[in-house]
């Protein structure tokens, strides 16, 4: 019973603090006008690592994109497509988790990539249509500017924190349960 209960806070804690930490990085990024634009390099993104280590990634990493969002200037619309991006990413990397190249998750690493490229790129489209609909011009360059710019994060910054984590034994001792 005590290790059930055990297990649950420590699940509880870690998704609260990478929900936390995701907020912040993501409104340091927002001050400097790279978070919310058709490029974005959110530091935060490199978080989205943290599904291969634990499965509190997955709501925390949800939740904390949802916290992002509400600064987006895109409003309700930007909550949702971009809380399921990262929901569908974490789901995906961490189930892709021991899926490993060169020792390195790099199937987990490209969840968020495709996640994020495809469904905002989705939003983006669909945004450029007053009224509704899908301008595919719009979908095609919003996707591939999204995708890029979460490219270039989780490989310049969430790849080297897994290395880094897995290296020093980081993640044993902080994802543990």
């Amino acid at each position: 019973m005590q290790n059930t209960m055990s297990k649950k806070v420590l699940f509880l804690v870690q998704s609260a603090a990478i929900a936390a930490i995701y907020t912040v990085l993501t409104y340091i990024a927002a001050a400097m006008n790279l978070a919310y634009n058709a490029v974005q390099f959110r530091f935060s993104e490199a978080l989205t690592i943290l599904p291969v280590f634990t499965p509190a990634a997955i709501p925390g990493l949800t939740l904390g994109c949802f916290l992002s969002n509400l600064a987006s200037p895109l409003g309700p619309i930007d909550w949702i497509c971009g809380s399921a991006a990262t929901l569908l990413a974490a789901v995906a990397g961490y189930l892709a988790r021991n899926v490993r190249i060169a020792g390195l998750p790099m199937v987990s690493a490209l969840c968020p990539v495709l996640a994020n490229a495809l469904i905002i790129g989705l939003e983006i489209g669909w945004l450029a249509v007053p009224g509704g609909g899908m301008d595919l011009a719009a979908f095609l360059s919003g996707a591939l500017s999204v995708g890029i710019g979460e490219l270039v994060v989780v490989a310049v910054l969430g790849l080297p924190l897994a290395a880094s984590l897995e290296r020093t034994g980081a993640s044993r001792r902080i994802f543990s349960c």
